[in-house]
């Protein structure tokens, strides 16, 4: 490039961050899968780690220079196995797709069945064929699903498994749309039945297990645990995996490193280990927010006339909603543009009953509350946003008239909350 254009670029690039910074302090984010450091995990995360090596685990590095986070890593690993009543934590996975990649590894072997939740259902991407698991060569069967409950049919699922010859030797749960717990106690006996190990993604629900809001997935049958650490857990970016067997915990750490992870990006691993230390001392009182904030949010939303799924069920016991857009004449995706217009962010997302095929344009959209819950919003300000999203979607309203109104409540909440100061 010629250095007129280059400083042409670096301009360019500049300004973009500048104005990604100050768009999304004027908009109110509602995408389920994010949420924001505190200000000093934040400050822990901008460090000289960010430029180190450190394979291998804690004192037995294959680097020297490792000596600082060789300590960090170690205290994270004790307060996460403390929050999760867990023995042993890997929190050396870049991710929670890393993790599962790691976990089903070592866990099987190439022509392998394993069970998970499909796409439309809420399976994540890295539990199903279109994923990792086709990397690895497994053969991927779905739980059977029961609109109902919003739920896995466990029974049909032992039927089917029966009835097809299909001898799993993973059971995955956990999900993406993820509106209540899942049967961790019941698919345990099933995976007994099987000799099979259970492993339960808790990427989407982390800060409220932690929290206490949820369900306990290692003391109801759950044989590993990954994460990702930064959904309702409102850590940086990255994964991690959990387990009480020191057994599998010898298997799970060869499939994180060498395995699926050379080095483990290290300036994660202090600003994790602050938001650690935060959901010690906050993280019930934010899990008990969020919950009543999601739950707000949908009943509001619905008595407004929007389409939320599960009325029978309560709507959620998760930090997520889900709506049928198709009910009022609008898809996921226009909905969740028209939306963005607003400064309100959302996104598409299949339903159970949907065809894959619709995947690009489904009827549904996923909406979760804990970045807002984390800026100090509660039930108060969810009827707002129930009230702003109606005259949206219901009425029609221009997305430019009710972005002013979204800008002017979110001006209100700037500030994170449920972290600690300095």
């Amino acid at each position: 490039m010629k250095s007129s254009n280059l400083l042409e670029t670096r301009n360019k690039i500049l300004k973009l961050v500048d104005e990604q910074n100050s768009w999304r302090k004027k908009c109110i984010n509602l995408i389920a899968s994010e949420n924001v450091m505190s200000p000093m995990a934040e400050k822990v995360y901008l460090s000289d780690f960010m430029h180190r090596y450190a394979e291998g685990e804690p004192f037995a590095r294959y680097y020297n220079g490792t000596k600082y986070i060789d300590q960090i890593e170690i205290l994270v690993q004790e307060m996460l196995g403390e929050l999760l009543g867990a023995e042993f934590v890997d929190p050396r996975p870049i991710s929670g797709t890393v993790a599962n990649l790691a976990v089903f590894s070592v866990l099987t072997k190439s022509g392998d069945s394993i069970m998970s939740l499909s796409t439309p259902t809420g399976g994540h991407i890295s539990h199903n064929k279109y994923g990792g698991p086709t990397a690895l060569r497994l053969r991927v069967y779905n739980y059977a699903f029961d609109y109902e409950t919003m739920n896995i049919d466990v029974d049909k699922t032992r039927r089917d498994l029966k009835s097809e010859g299909i001898e799993p030797r993973l059971f995955v749960l956990g999900a993406s749309l993820f509106l209540f717990p899942h049967p961790v106690r019941e698919i345990s006996d099933l995976a007994e039945e099987y000799n099979a190990t259970v492993v339960y993604d808790a990427a989407h629900v982390l800060g409220l297990i932690v929290g206490g809001e949820f369900q306990k997935p290692f003391k109801e049958g759950a044989d590993v645990l990954t994460s990702s650490t930064h959904k309702t857990f409102p850590g940086p970016q990255g994964g991690l995996i959990a387990t009480n067997s020191d057994e599998l915990f010898t298997k799970l750490k060869k499939g994180v490193f060498p395995r699926m992870t050379s080095n483990h990006h290290l300036h994660r691993l202090p600003a994790l280990g602050i938001t650690a230390l935060e959901m010690f001392s906050f993280g019930k009182d934010y899990a008990r927010q969020i919950v009543k904030n999601a739950k707000t949010l949908a009943e509001e939303a619905y008595a407004l006339g929007l389409p939320i799924i599960a009325e029978h069920l309560g709507f959620t016991r998760s930090h997520q909603i889900a709506l049928d857009m198709e009910k009022i004449g609008l898809s996921g995706k226009e909905a969740a543009d028209l939306a963005e217009r607003a400064n309100i962010i959302v996104n598409k997302n299949l339903l159970p009953w949907e065809p894959l095929k619709n995947v690009r344009d489904p009827s549904g959209v996923r909406i979760g509350v804990q970045e807002m819950t984390r800026f100090g919003m509660k039930e108060s300000e969810m009827k707002t946003i129930a009230e702003l999203l109606k005259r949206l979607w219901l009425d029609r309203e221009t997305p430019e008239k009710i972005k002013e109104e979204v800008i002017n409540l979110r001006d209100n909440f700037q500030k994170v909350e449920y972290c600690l100061g300095g």
